[in-house]
């Protein structure tokens, strides 16, 4: 049984259809890259599987459960916009995340601040864009779920702090979790990724291995995405 499914998946908004019959499946222990321009639909996808948003038809289902409150426990997700409170501290937002989450390990968490040398008294407003981005990452890492999704980690920052969040992404998330990572700089992620799925005005217009896809084609996945995308 894959880990999640998703069949014949669409939504419109309005006249405007954002997603067409998207099909795929992950399975686990699996880091897949979902690769496509600004506006082909990876947000709103990624905000069907987590159940904020509603399909207008398919289905989605995640370790073979319908969406709602026992898959939203097996879904680890950061968004692509700070949601955090810039007025708490680390150590309020890691008791805050322990409180909210029975799988949120709080030990772990401290480990990786720590290696940040950053002060737990410390507000959120007070650091850089990089460092924010890494302690949003730090917090949905420690987790234990069966699904992480993040949605443009290395998105905005700079190349130091993208090597830093690609190594813990790797070093902190198990083989019977996947892990679904919506970007469109490929090139920073493709050593990492497993499989991809590229979108493209809302359909599904590749997936598979990416070993397989760059043995087809005999390219990298960062010039097969330039020349499907033309960017």
């Amino acid at each position: 049984m894959a880990l999640l499914e998703v069949s014949h998946v669409s939504k419109s908004y309005g006249a405007n259809r954002v997603l067409d019959d998207v099909t795929f499946s992950i399975p686990k222990g699996k880091i897949v890259g979902l690769l496509g321009p600004n506006g082909s639909g990876k947000t709103t996808l990624i905000k069907l599987i987590n159940d904020l948003l509603k399909e207008d038809s398919g289905t989605i289902k995640v370790e073979g459960l319908d969406l709602g409150v026992e898959t939203k426990k097996l879904i680890s997700y950061l968004p692509d916009k700070n949601y955090l409170n810039n007025n708490m501290t680390v150590l309020e937002l890691l008791n805050y995340f322990k409180d909210f989450y029975e799988d949120f390990r709080i030990d772990k968490a401290k480990e990786l601040i720590g290696k940040l040398d950053l002060d737990l008294n410390q507000k959120l407003k007070t650091m850089s864009k990089g460092t924010k981005e890494k302690v949003q990452l730090i917090l949905v890492m420690s987790r234990k779920a069966k699904l992480y999704i993040l949605d443009e980690p290395i998105g905005g920052i700079d190349p130091a702090a993208r090597d830093y969040i690609i190594n813990t992404i790797l070093t902190n998330f198990s083989n019977d979790a996947s892990l679904l990572i919506s970007t469109h700089l490929i090139s920073d992620l493709e050593k990492v990724l497993d499989e991809v799925i590229f979108l493209k005005n809302g359909k599904v217009v590749r997936s598979g291995s990416t070993d397989e896809i760059r043995k087809e084609t005999n390219m990298s996945i960062n010039d097969l995405f330039r020349e499907e995308f033309k960017c």
